[in-house]
């Protein structure tokens, strides 16, 4: 490690301690003054202390940026373990964390293309619409009278990553040792991160998705402008639409949101099935929908590229072919671990794929098909699921990121209260692949 890498991982390990040390300290002080207070009272100030120390913790991992603020931005997904007020603090690192000043945005756009942006376009907004973990996105027109949207890079956010690894490796240095924290997981999300501050890769990303889920005419993906883009900057046609929280400000009718959730179900299907590559950055802020139902899927910067067999994991989990026996039980075992995992442990596994089997392809002559995602279950399940996973040494790397989307779909499906029938979709996407 070299000196400059030495100091920023040191600098932002201190930020996140004097972090860890201010909420200690105020929530010491918080139950002090507890012991003199009556019940009401004492709900209405924790009520106040969880959203004082929520916002401290937003607005210093919206700083941060980098794979700190994505911790954030996964966090704000856990609505059944956090409490609202803090999910709506985190809910803001989504889209809304603070970005960089216009002169640092002028000058990271010149560094990259070699003029600033309005010698590039027509137009240029310097304030940005969205901004994330790894850069901002501002409004632009071009020459040509086309708008589009100006992704740009912070500065340094790839050696910012790096040095939050260097942290995070050390942090859990135990778990590695006992096999619950295992190095290779940690490789994996290290190079699912990186892989984002290409944003020639995610050029590329888009232009290999938006031709093969071109039949799914409701789905709209950015068109990239090559002569505006480089590793750390992307302009992209500009895609209309809302967040999830926006759309749902204008209280759309049930009928709308089922058909939004049938749509993302079958999106989600159509790219294991046929792409055997998945968008797997799920949260909120990627996805804009209309009024008429359709959908703008944006951020291709994390693709996860599947190397198991999803479809046949898929039929096998849609079938319940565990209930045919031993062999099949081995079979769709072997799909999620491989040889990664002894089979007597790999069963531990069997009862959360029958849960989660039972809610999403329920069985027989009376179930009701059609799944209600407004309800909690799925969540919970997934919760229950992934924390047996950590428990029982059960982790496959090559499913980091996969189950990332599970999170961001199944999170997004219960915010819209959408009704689907997923076993039917899951059968007419498999025929038509």
């Amino acid at each position: 490690m070299n000196k400059n890498g030495q100091t920023g991982t040191l600098r932002r390990g201190l930020r996140l301690g004097k972090l860890g040390l201010s909420l200690t300290g105020s929530y010491l002080g918080y139950q002090a003054q507890n012991l003199f207070l009556g019940a009401e009272k004492r709900a209405q100030r924790q009520l106040r202390f969880q959203q004082q120390a929520s916002r401290r913790v937003r607005e210093e991992l919206g700083s941060l940026k980098g794979a700190v603020m994505k911790l954030g931005q996964l966090l704000s997904l856990q609505t059944q373990a956090l409490p609202p007020e803090v999910l709506q603090e985190l809910a803001l690192l989504q889209m809304r964390a603070p970005g960089m000043h216009p002169t640092l945005a002028r000058a990271q756009f010149k560094s990259s293309l070699g003029k600033y942006p309005e010698e590039v376009f027509a137009e240029f907004e310097p304030e940005p619409f969205a901004a994330a973990s790894l850069g901002q996105v501002h409004r632009a027109r071009t020459r040509s009278g086309k708008k589009v949207a100006v992704k740009i890079q912070y500065p340094a956010i790839r050696s910012a990553i790096e040095n939050d690894f260097k942290l995070l490796r050390s942090a859990t240095l135990p778990g590695q040792w006992t096999g619950h924290a295992p190095a290779a997981l940690l490789d994996e999300i290290q190079r699912g991160f990186l892989e984002e501050t290409d944003y020639l890769n995610e050029a590329k990303n888009l232009e290999f998705f938006a031709p093969r889920l071109k039949d799914l005419a409701y789905l709209s993906i950015p068109e990239v402008h090559w002569d505006f883009t480089t590793d750390r900057v992307l302009t992209m046609s500009f895609i209309e639409g809302e967040t999830v929280f926006d759309f749902l400000k204008h209280k759309p009718s049930a009928d709308l949101r089922n058909l939004i959730g049938t749509r993302l179900v079958e999106m989600y299907y159509s790219q294991l099935y046929r792409l055997k590559a998945l968008h797997a950055d799920h949260h909120p802020g990627n996805y804009l929908f209309q009024p008429d139902g359709r959908i703008g899927l944006v951020d291709f910067g994390c693709v996860k590229r599947v190397s198991f067999d999803a479809a046949d994991l898929i039929n096998c989990c849609a079938r319940h072919v565990w209930l045919q026996g031993d062999a099949q039980t081995r079979h769709v075992l072997g799909l999620i671990f491989g040889a990664r995992i002894p089979y007597a442990r790999a069963r531990k596994m069997l009862s959360s794929l029958e849960e989660m089997a039972s809610l999403l392809y329920p069985q027989g002559a009376r179930a009701n098909p059609v799944v209600d995602f407004g309800q909690p279950k799925l969540l919970e399940w997934l919760g229950r699921c992934m924390a047996q996973t950590l428990r029982d040494k059960l982790i496959n790397p090559e499913f980091a990121f996969t189950s990332r989307a599970d999170l961001g779909l199944y999170h997004l499906l219960h915010q819209l209260g959408a009704k689907v029938n997923v076993t039917q979709l899951q059968r007419q996407v498999s025929k038509g692949r």
